[in-house]
């Protein structure tokens, strides 16, 4: 078995990084980095030190630190040397059955806590059964005119009121895997995640809702999509423009834009929602605040995060290290990357649309 200081040394090594590059990069100095792959403990003050220093090099590499821990440990256990008491001491005949019974006891009552407690299978069971009824189930919703968001699956109809009372025009599903294929006297109609459209349900060439496609698995047709509508009429159309002007005065204006680092990602004549997917590369403190609500917490490497802004609304973020994390905008089923700054760096920025007399435009911040 490799030992942790020669794992350390060799994937340093074959991400081609020199002492220098992880030392800049990271809190260690070069002299606790050599310790660590020479496996030098006397170099530290001490073990809670050596500790803290090998997870945090562990992180950065992209190895697993709980396994470089154990390799730690069963190489100090080696190293320690037996009390002399221990060899001279008899065990009694009945610990080895002792032990086993315990270890056994031990065992089964770890498995029934993680069967019931902590995976819950019985209850993953019970839903994903109910979950298979409801996706062989059909199901009619009619749409009344308010925004509605629902659950749809194969099969389902969506029943739109004719504008000129007839009676009603009838959506299908026709599929919920990978993107969302509804059915309308017009034809078939293909949405994918994340995208926003308008939806002619009738074929007479007018826009009648608005279709938001905000989940769908690329692999199991029976989870359904995710589906928000939304009226377009006059009434709609009012009332987004009301909204829109009363989010102009919080906006920055033009000449406000220009005195602040911004980059331009889209545009168009038109908002809609984009999603942030954040992937962080490592450990990173990260606060953002999105529709009126602000998470704050900690980050390390591996983890993914998304983050959604309704229609009109900005996403601001706080990040404590910008080279840690990556991120994408995914808009109008499209997706762009962010460049952000060097290893350290404390950046705020804000995502948002910025609207004048030549349209709207999705811009990114940097903010003091």
């Amino acid at each position: 078995m490799e030992s942790y200081g020669a794992l350390l040394k060799s994937t340093r090594e074959q991400k081609g990084l020199d002492y220098e590059t992880v030392e800049r990069e990271t809190t260690l100095t070069r002299q606790y980095l050599e310790a660590l792959e020479a496996e030098d403990v006397a170099s530290f003050p001490g073990e809670p030190y050596l500790i803290g220093f090998l997870r945090n090099y562990a992180e950065y590499l992209g190895l697993d630190s709980e396994e470089l821990l154990k390799l730690y440990h069963a190489k100090k256990i080696q190293e320690s040397p037996v009390p002399p008491e221990l060899l001279k001491r008899n065990r009694p005949k009945f610990l080895i059955p002792l032990i086993v019974s315990v270890l056994s006891a031990v065992i089964i009552g770890v498995g029934i806590y993680l069967y019931f407690g902590v995976f819950k299978v019985p209850q993953r069971i019970a839903e994903k059964k109910q979950q298979s009824l409801e996706s062989t189930k059909i199901h009619q919703y009619t749409f009344d005119g308010q925004t509605q968001t629902r659950r749809l699956y194969k099969g389902d109809q969506i029943l739109v009121p004719s504008t000129n009372d007839e009676g009603y025009i009838v959506l299908t599903i026709g599929s919920t895997l990978g993107s969302l294929a509804v059915e309308t006297p017009a034809g078939r109609q293909m949405f994918d995640l994340s995208e926003e459209r308008d939806l002619d349900v009738d074929g007479d060439g007018v826009k009648d809702l608005i279709l938001y496609l905000s989940d769908i698995d690329a692999n199991d047709e029976s989870r359904g999509a995710e589906v928000r509508m939304l009226l377009r009429d006059d009434t709609y159309s009012a009332l987004l423009a009301a909204t829109s002007e009363a989010e102009e005065e919080p906006v920055l204006d033009e000449v406000a834009v220009s005195q602040k680092n911004s980059t331009v990602i889209i545009r168009d004549n038109r908002t809609y929602q984009f999603t942030l997917n954040i992937s962080f590369r490592g450990p990173c403190l990260l606060r953002y605040e999105s529709d009126g609500s602000t998470v704050e917490n900690y980050y390390k490497s591996g983890d993914v995060l998304n983050v959604t802004a309704t229609r009109g609304n900005p996403i601001r973020l706080w990040i404590s290290n910008n080279n840690a994390l990556k991120i994408q905008v995914i808009a109008d089923a499209r997706t762009y990357d962010l460049d952000l700054g060097k290893a350290g760096e404390v950046m705020v920025e804000e995502i948002r649309w910025l609207r004048d007399s030549s349209g709207s435009r999705l811009v990114v911040l940097e903010l003091d």
